[in-house]
């Protein structure tokens, strides 16, 4: 697990600048001029340090810089963990183990998506300024604009709830009289009031 007490950072940051000043001021090897450390990561343990590393390296060449700068860095380990054990003044000093960081790679890739993602908005919205409606600009009837043909079929049937009157509906026994009526004459049954 990665350190996550105050004292495995700040051991992890005194590493990190042992390492860097250490590799130019003292291990001289040519493969690892361009090497820069990105970060080092200390269990909370401190008994394993990971050290991330990067190389700006020659176009079409990186690979092979690369994979030199590794096997320096792999060669050079012990040094290192003997300069950040005296410089650091630690009891026990951390395994050292290196790392290429992917990140900054990965955050070339990422800013050349967006850029063609912008270009892409940028020619749609140049597509945008002149484009036209496939229909009408408001395809929604508004009340006040409404024809009166289009409520033909309804007008027919206000029409006939109209024609309907009271009568008819209480000549279906549906009407409420006609229920108060059937309710008075189940209590005179029961009573026997008839």
């Amino acid at each position: 697990m990665a350190g996550t007490n105050p004292r495995a950072a700040r051991v992890a940051a005194l590493i990190q600048r042992v390492i860097a000043s250490s590799m130019e001021a003292q291990l001289h090897d040519k493969r690892l001029a361009s090497v820069t450390i990105t970060d080092v990561r200390v269990t909370n343990d401190l008994q394993i340090a990971k050290v991330y590393w990067t190389q700006l390296g020659h176009d079409g060449r990186e690979q092979g810089e690369r994979k030199r700068a590794k096997q320096a860095l792999d060669q050079a380990k012990g040094r290192l963990r003997s300069l950040v054990g005296s410089k650091a003044g630690l009891r026990l000093t951390p395994q050292l183990q290196f790392i290429y960081d992917e990140v900054p790679s990965e955050a070339h890739e990422i800013e050349d998506i967006l850029a063609v993602a912008h270009k892409r908005d940028e020619e749609i919205a140049k597509a945008r300024e002149t484009a036209q409606y496939a229909g009408d600009a408001d395809p929604y009837k508004h009340p006040e604009e409404r024809d009166d043909d289009e409520f033909d079929e309804y007008d027919e049937y206000d029409e006939y709830a109209d024609d309907l009157d009271d009568d008819d509906v209480e000549g279906n026994g549906i009407g409420v009289e006609t229920l108060e009526d059937d309710a008075e004459n189940a209590a005179d049954e029961a009573t026997g009031d008839r």
